[in-house]
């Protein structure tokens, strides 16, 4: 499978920072995308790629072969217009070293993923020097609106963040002030929340509801913020009203979710 790293301001020599991926390929008439938010650790050819969240997977169903052939030839130039290099090494999911229970923290939160709606679109027309200045921006917003709910950042993504909140009222909150305060910036989000247990360990936070978050955050539309069954469940009819958008399929979730959108 085709790899391209997006290394926007960074340089193939720097080491340690948050970038995007993005994977292609083609079997058959039909054509394969993964794409997310990645780790770069080490430098040159010797550097090293990890996911920090799962990617997200999309599947392009083409009539014909030379149709999926240009689809993919498209879709890599594209890409490289916009400051991607070809990945030659895997993208690895980092494995999370044993410790003893002792050293492992469990806890209850409501999970809050929130991501730029079209940012590879966005930091094309702008230009990297532009862009960076608005993600600078974007992540100030976003991080007061996170110490104002009393929310937790637990990894950027790219163009998006990862929090934990204890209420699911502040988190549900928080998002509906991000979304209104980066709109000032030209920008939309999507967001998505879930409530469940997670594991400090170490400097890394672990757990399913992590995953599931993600997962809702990818159904939303946007402007949207979508709530998992489990944060509805959380809120008294008085925090807040939803409207229901159906029973799901989470990829990667062993059941079927049912998902609320915050009614503005």
């Amino acid at each position: 499978m085709p790899k391209f790293l997006r290394i926007g301001v960074h340089q193939s020599n720097v080491s340690g920072y948050t970038s995007k991926a993005w994977c292609i390929r083609r079997i058959g008439s039909t054509v394969y995308l993964k794409w997310g938010a990645v780790e770069v650790q080490g430098a040159g050819d010797g550097r090293k790629v990890y996911w920090t969240v799962p990617p997200r997977e999309k599947e392009i169903r083409c009539k014909a072969l030379k149709a999926a052939d240009d689809y993919v030839r498209n879709a890599i130039a594209r890409r490289r217009s916009h400051s991607y290099e070809p990945l030659a090494s895997i993208i690895a999911t980092r494995r999370r070293p044993v410790r003893r229970i002792a050293d492992t923290d469990q806890a209850l939160a409501t999970i809050l993923i929130v991501d730029i709606v079209r940012s590879t679109e966005k930091a094309a027309r702008l230009g990297d020097t532009r862009w960076t200045q608005v993600m600078n921006h974007y992540y100030a917003a976003v991080r007061k609106e996170l110490k104002t709910s009393r929310g937790k950042e637990i990894v950027t993504t790219g163009d998006g963040m990862l929090a934990r909140f204890k209420a699911p009222a502040a988190a549900v909150q928080c998002a509906k002030t991000i979304r209104e305060a980066v709109r000032t910036l030209g920008l939309e989000i999507r967001a998505g929340l879930h409530a469940g247990e997670y594991k400090v360990s170490g400097p890394d936070t672990v757990g399913l509801a992590l995953h599931i978050g993600s997962r809702v955050a990818a159904k939303a539309r946007p402007g949207e913020v979508l709530v998992s069954s489990a944060v509805r469940e959380l809120m008294s009819e008085s925090d807040v009203s939803f409207k229901d958008r159906g029973v799901h399929q989470l990829k990667g979730v062993p059941k079927r979710w049912r998902l609320y959108r915050v009614i503005a």
